[in-house]
């Protein structure tokens, strides 16, 4: 997935000519983007080693949700995320976590294109998209076991389909894939994973 001329995994090849001025330790904002169990936290926790301060979107969902005595289930994680962006606008977890970033930071879990937009427009923004083979990633999120609300591939391909092409205010997960300024390929060992992101970002 992606955009045509987007930076992908390897890290081979050009640098995207709209990437932003390099800073050190890295860029002040990397936001993250992609499918779930695709290896995003994974991002986020290497790049929190090499500096960066690491927030995720959907960290708000979670407050709102446990705020309300609310089980925090992905059925709910997405219910809560649609209800709190046509409340108070689509970019409304991006303004919140972003009253809390100071210096160079990832943000991860961004799923709505206004939520990217926002991000664009503060300095030094760069948007990664992350993905893996739908198998691989079920695997994965059987694993970590948290309330996927999917106990069968078919069913998590289902719900994945429902996060792709949300409304205004809802998922739009595939307009982010499409707008990324690199795509990382989470298909091997973390050791891998972090090799692509020293060679795509850092």
């Amino acid at each position: 997935m992606g955009a045509p001329g987007q930076k992908k995994a390897s890290g081979a090849g050009p640098v995207p000519s709209r990437r932003p001025a390099r800073r050190t330790p890295g860029y002040r904002l990397i936001g993250l983007t992609g499918t779930n169990a695709a290896g995003k936290g994974e991002v986020a926790l290497y790049l929190k080693t090499k500096g960066y301060e690491a927030f995720s979107l959907s960290d708000v969902i979670r407050e709102h949700l446990r705020k309300r005595g609310l089980d925090v289930t992905r059925d709910n994680l997405i219910a809560a995320g649609n209800s709190l962006r046509r409340r108070y606008g689509a970019d409304i977890l991006a303004r919140r976590v972003m009253k809390k970033a100071r210096g160079n930071a990832v943000i991860d879990s961004i799923r709505n294109s206004r939520e990217a937009a926002f991000f664009r427009k503060q300095p030094g923004f760069v948007l990664a998209a992350v993905d893996a083979p739908v198998e691989i990633r079920f695997k994965r999120a059987a694993k970590r076991g948290r309330q996927e609300s999917a106990a069968t591939l078919e069913d998590f391909i289902a719900k994945e389909r429902q996060e792709m092409t949300g409304g205004r205010a809802g998922q739009q997960i595939r307009r982010c894939l499409g707008s990324a300024d690199v795509t990382i390929i989470n298909d091997g060992p973390l050791a891998k994973l972090r090799r692509k992101v020293d060679q795509c970002l850092l």
